[in-house]
Parts: C-alpha cells; sequence; structure tokens
C-alpha cells in the first residue's frame, strides 16, 4: 500500500485517529480524515478521488444507498468501502451493486485492516468471511474437502487472525490450532499459514 491514498471518512476521532495512524506507519499509506459526508465528498473532490475510501454509514450527512452512490461518483478513480460496526447484510448487498468495493467492519483486526484494504486496492470486493457466509455455513466448492472445523479455522485465519486469536475464539488450545493449520496447508497444498490464506481468500470473500 506504499504511496496510496486513503480517506477516511468516520465521525468516532479515536476511531479515525487510530486507523490513520496504523496505516500511515505500518502501510505507508496517504491518509486524509474527514467527519461528515458533506466533507468527504469535499474532500474527494479537491483531491480529485481517493485510492481507497473507507466510508463510516452512520456518520453525519449518510442517508442510506443515495449516500453511498454520491460518495462512489465523487471517487470514481479509487474505491469505496463501507466502514461500519454494524450493518445489515442486505444494506451491503445492495450498496456493492451500487458501486461499493465491500464492507469492511471496525472490529476487524489492524493486521486484517490492512490486508482487506490492499485487496481492494488490487480491484476486489471485500466482504468478510464471517459475515456473508456465516462460520458455519457450507464452503464454496474448492475448499468442500474440508471438515467443518478446518472450515471455521480457515475463515478466521483468511481474517488475519493469529493462532493465539484463533485459539481464544474457538476455546481451543493453541496446539490444536496449529494442527489444524498444518492439516490446511497439506489440504491446499499451501507452503504456510500465509499462502493457505492467499489460496482460500478469492474463494471466500467474494
Amino acid at each position: 500500500m506504499q504511496g496510496l491514498t486513503v480517506l477516511i471518512a468516520d465521525d468516532h476521532q479515536l476511531v479515525r485517529d487510530a486507523v490513520a495512524h496504523y496505516l500511515d506507519a505500518e502501510s505507508g499509506a496517504r491518509v486524509s480524515v474527514a467527519e461528515s459526508l458533506a466533507e468527504a465528498l469535499a474532500a474527494m473532490r479537491a483531491a480529485g478521488g481517493f485510492d481507497l475510501v473507507l466510508l463510516d454509514v452512520a456518520m453525519p450527512g449518510m442517508a442510506g444507498l443515495v449516500s453511498v452512490e454520491q460518495a462512489v461518483a465523487a471517487n470514481p478513480r479509487g474505491a469505496v468501502v463501507l466502514f461500519s460496526g454494524s450493518v445489515r447484510r442486505g444494506f451491503v448487498t445492495d450498496a456493492v451493486a451500487r458501486g461499493a468495493r465491500g464492507f469492511i467492519p471496525k472490529s476487524l483486526p489492524a493486521r486484517a485492516l490492512v490486508h482487506a484494504l490492499r485487496l481492494v486496492a488490487e480491484g476486489r470486493v471485500y466482504l468478510p468471511v464471517s459475515f456473508m457466509a456465516g462460520e458455519t455455513g457450507d464452503l464454496p466448492e474448492p475448499l468442500r474437502h474440508l471438515t467443518p472445523q478446518e472450515g471455521r479455522v480457515l475463515r478466521r485465519l483468511c481474517e488475519g487472525k493469529t493462532n493465539k486469536e484463533i485459539a481464544r475464539e474457538m476455546d481451543l488450545s493453541e496446539v490444536t490450532i496449529k494442527t489444524h493449520m498444518r492439516t490446511l496447508c497439506a489440504k491446499l497444498g499451501a507452503k504456510n499459514r500465509t499462502h493457505a490464506a492467499m489460496i482460500a481468500t478469492p474463494h471466500l470473500a467474494n
């Protein structure tokens, strides 16, 4: 993400500042901020657009899908991604149909945020796998040979979580998660956990 321009449009200063600081320090992105839809639209027009715009769906001035369409229209050379703590699945689906490039929850770990933004910068749509499919839902065809437990581990891996975080969420030991990782790598033909996530993400996040 070195050199990419990012606009964080969010009315919560703590969130805005934390994400801006992390992206600047860890990815080399050039970050701007806005705290309302009007301010965000003005910033996009003044800058000639941004590579990536994180759009809070509940900040001042936002009026549902029509506001998403306004943001997409104001940023034609880049991507607009919904950024929220909670949003209905149907709203996300409709927003993507209108040109948004996905949904990034504010609860996403910092590492996973950078990963998600990289995917969007590459021209893809990002949707959290647990949000769109449900962590126990059927896996896509290329991953059907995994067990349900392996599928749950894989979904969390693709969200950028560490073995320790996955173990805590699933109430398993870290040793068990490491065993699952070795099995996943073998079944997916991956060299390591990062490679496994790269192989699986296109099937889970689109």
